[in-house]
């Protein structure tokens, strides 16, 4: 074989051994590529379809009826909106803190930064932005991956609505944040043992920074533990305005798990012995938390009921709920006299005189209300508008309407029946001078209400002493008799 011949057999066989070499090095390429655009693991790894953050492309979609200009129907789009964010729909929130947020022109006039933070906020606590939909197993290096973009275009809204609400609350006072934070907690607090059940999981550190599971892929970026691409660098740092609405702790967390199987929810009783074994100083809380949640209210009697400039209020669309709630309302009509409504009314500039009857109340008067409680003009008091005018008088300050609320809360007259409630508006009717509320609290630390108001004798005789001398009846007489009884003693002696 002469030499040329060897060489090209030499190149030959060098080029048949690189040959598989080099089909399997682009196979691999090939098939880490592969992997990491269908991998789309919580932890941060995988290319996102959502990359580039293009909203017009990758946002869930909506329905015409929520992406119209509504120019000339703005109130009436804002409260459709806010009755379904009420009841938890996660797009109508996410709508609700776009349009506070007046991201577009159009909303200009309603924007209000606390209000758009506190509905972005709520979105973020919605199980029903990251509770998984529709997936299925691909199997080998596909792993598991959305059958739909549904579960892609939820997470690309949340990883939005976290940089929002970052920047957001990044410019608020903290003031302004606890607003945020209160108005979060009421909202979930009408939601029964799902809504309290949330607030738990918002302040256990087992948990993402809102509720979600720890390893979320929102989560860890808000946290700044995962993320790559072009903002690589800013979800290192995370999100820590949003990530630190809601401090972590475990009474707040222990006393809302136990809120929400005082609802009678058997899942929330499961939950709450779950968390008391997740820690080993967790079970210890129990009679602390038990006593704390007694005195529990929510941070408002009802939603404030605030309006930007635009005049629109913000409507409170808690709903009554359940057969205790429709029993209340119902017993107004029997049980509460109206001239109670009325005087609640005239406090608050509605009418000029005491309405003795609902049909004394003119349709502009009842339209006048509506409006102030941001309910649809409807020209007809419902149960729950009587209601809502006496929280709303008692909130701005009536003595008398503050009086009559504690005993609608002591009997479960139009509102279900809480013993915390009813001593915190006797409270604040009693520091108005009101005798008949001194008179109420004083049977209460008479006989002591547990966990309400410890039995205190001495505190009772002193506010029975006070709502006498305050000119109340029942107490004059009782006092009359206690003197009469010592006088009686020292003849005695």
């Amino acid at each position: 074989m002469g030499h040329g011949e060897a060489n090209k057999t030499e190149r030959g066989r060098f080029d048949r051994s690189r040959g598989p070499v080099a089909i399997a090095a682009i196979a691999g390429v090939l098939a880490l590529t592969a992997f990491g655009m269908a991998s789309c693991g919580d932890r941060g790894g995988g290319i996102r379809f959502w990359q580039r953050a293009d909203a017009n492309s990758n946002a869930c979609p909506r329905p015409a009826s929520l992406t119209g200009s509504e120019f000339n129907a703005q109130e009436t789009g804002l409260r459709a909106l806010r009755r379904a964010a009420f009841r938890g729909d996660f797009f109508a929130q996410l709508e609700l803190g776009s349009r506070y947020a007046a991201i577009r022109a159009t909303d200009k006039n309603i924007e209000d930064p606390i209000e758009s933070a506190t509905w972005y906020a709520m979105a973020l606590a919605n199980d029903e932005g990251y509770a998984p939909i529709n997936r299925v197993d691909r199997g080998g290096f596909g792993g598991w991956r959305p059958l739909s973009k549904y579960d892609d275009c939820r997470a690309f809204e949340r990883h939005t609505a976290y940089q929002r609400l970052d920047r957001q609350l990044g410019q608020m006072t903290r003031e302004e944040q606890e607003a945020v934070r209160d108005r979060v907690v009421y909202i979930l607090s009408t939601q029964d043992a799902e809504g309290f059940r949330t607030l738990a999981r918002l302040h256990d550190g087992l948990y993402g920074p809102f509720g979600e599971p720890e390893d979320n892929r929102e989560a860890r970026e808000a946290w700044g533990r995962g993320g790559g691409g072009p903002e690589r660098d800013r979800r290192r740092r995370g999100y820590l305005a949003a990530t630190s609405l809601f401090p972590r702790n475990d009474v707040d967390a222990y006393l809302y798990n136990y809120l929400a199987v005082q609802t009678g929810d058997v899942g929330a009783y499961v939950l709450m012995k779950d968390f008391e074994k997740s820690a080993p100083s967790r079970d210890q809380y129990s009679r602390f938390v038990e006593a704390k949640a007694r005195q529990w209210t929510p941070p408002f009697e009802f939603y404030p009921n605030e309006a930007p400039a635009s005049g629109v209020p913000f409507s409170d669309e808690s709903r009554p709920r359940g057969d205790a709630y429709e029993y209340a309302l119902s017993r107004m009509g029997t049980e509460l006299p109206f001239v109670h409504v009325g005087r609640a009314l005239r406090y608050l500039g509605i009418t000029d005189t005491v309405p003795a009857r609902p049909e004394d109340l003119s349709k502009r008067q009842i339209e006048t209300l509506e409006a102030m409680l941001g309910h649809p003009m409807e020209s007809r008091l419902s149960w729950l508008e009587r209601v809502r005018a006496i929280q709303l008088a008692a909130v701005n300050g009536s003595s008398e309407a503050q009086l009559v609320l504690a005993v609608m809360y002591a009997e479960g007259i139009g509102l279900p029946a809480d013993y915390a409630r009813a001593f915190k508006w006797f409270d604040e009717a009693a520091r108005q001078g009101s005798p008949e509320a001194k008179f109420a609290m004083s049977s209460y630390f008479a006989l002591g209400v547990s966990g309400v108001a410890d039995q205190d004798k001495a505190q009772a005789v002193a506010l029975r002493i006070d709502s006498a001398l305050s000119g109340f009846g029942p107490s004059a007489a009782r006092l009359q008799a206690v003197l009469a009884q010592v006088s009686r003693s020292q003849q005695r002696r």
